[in-house]
C-alpha cells in the first residue's frame, strides 16, 4: 500500500512539475508575444505619426504655393485680356520629393504595418508627384531655353505688337501657368486623401 501511495505521490509531483514547466513556457511565450505586439503597435503609431506630420506640412506648403501661383496666373491673364503685354517670367518649381524616402519607409516595416488602403493612397500620391514633376521639368527646360536668355529683350520679342498676343514660340506660356494650377490641385487632393486615410487607420487601433 505504501509503495502504491509513494508511486502516486511521485506521479503527482511529476505531473505538478510538468504543469509548472508548461505554464512557465506558456507564460514566457505569451509575454514575448505580448511585448512584440506592443512594439509593433508602437512602431505602427510612430510610422503613422511621421507620415501624418509630413503630409500635413506638405499640404500647407502646397496650398500656399498654389495660391501664390494662382495670383500670378490671374494677373497675367487679366492683363493679356485687357490688351496689355505683361512680361513673361521664368517658370520654375522646386521640390525635395524623393522616391527613395517612401521606399525606405515601406521597406523598413511600412508594408507590414500599414493598412492596404493607406498604401494605395500613398502610391497614388507618388504617382501624382512623379507625373507632375516630370511635366514641370519639361516646362522648366523650355523656360530656361526660351525665356531666361531673352529677359533683357524688348517686350515685342515675346509679343506681336499688332495683335498684342504672344508669338507662336511663346503661345503655350499661359497653358504652362495653368498646368501648375492643375498639378497643385491634384497634389493637394492626393495629400488630403492620404491624410484622411491615415487618420482613419489610427482610429481603428
Amino acid at each position: 500500500m505504501r509503495s502504491r501511495d509513494s508511486l502516486l505521490t511521485r506521479l503527482g509531483r511529476w505531473a505538478a512539475e510538468l504543469l509548472l514547466v508548461f505554464l512557465g513556457a506558456y507564460a514566457a511565450f505569451w509575454l514575448t508575444n505580448h511585448q512584440e505586439h506592443l512594439q509593433e503597435a508602437l512602431r505602427h503609431e510612430q510610422v503613422l505619426t511621421a507620415l501624418e506630420d509630413q503630409v500635413t506640412a506638405d499640404l500647407e506648403s502646397a496650398k500656399k504655393q498654389r495660391d501664390q501661383q494662382a495670383k500670378g496666373l490671374v494677373a497675367f491673364k487679366r492683363a493679356l485680356d485687357a490688351g496689355e503685354m505683361p512680361p513673361l517670367t521664368p517658370l520654375s518649381f522646386s521640390s525635395d520629393y524623393s522616391a527613395t524616402d517612401v521606399a525606405t519607409l515601406l521597406q523598413s516595416g511600412g508594408y507590414q504595418l500599414l493598412d492596404v488602403k493607406t498604401l494605395v493612397a500613398l502610391r497614388h500620391l507618388e504617382s501624382v508627384l512623379r507625373g507632375g514633376i516630370s511635366t514641370i521639368k519639361h516646362i522648366q527646360d523650355l523656360s530656361d531655353a526660351l525665356i531666361v536668355p531673352n529677359l533683357d529683350q524688348d517686350i515685342t520679342f515675346f509679343y506681336d505688337p499688332a495683335t498684342k498676343q504672344l508669338r507662336k514660340r511663346f503661345a503655350r506660356y499661359t497653358d504652362s501657368l495653368e498646368f501648375f494650377q492643375t498639378f497643385y490641385n491634384e497634389y493637394i487632393q492626393a495629400l488630403t486623401e492620404l491624410r484622411t486615410q491615415i487618420r482613419t487607420e489610427r482610429q481603428k487601433r
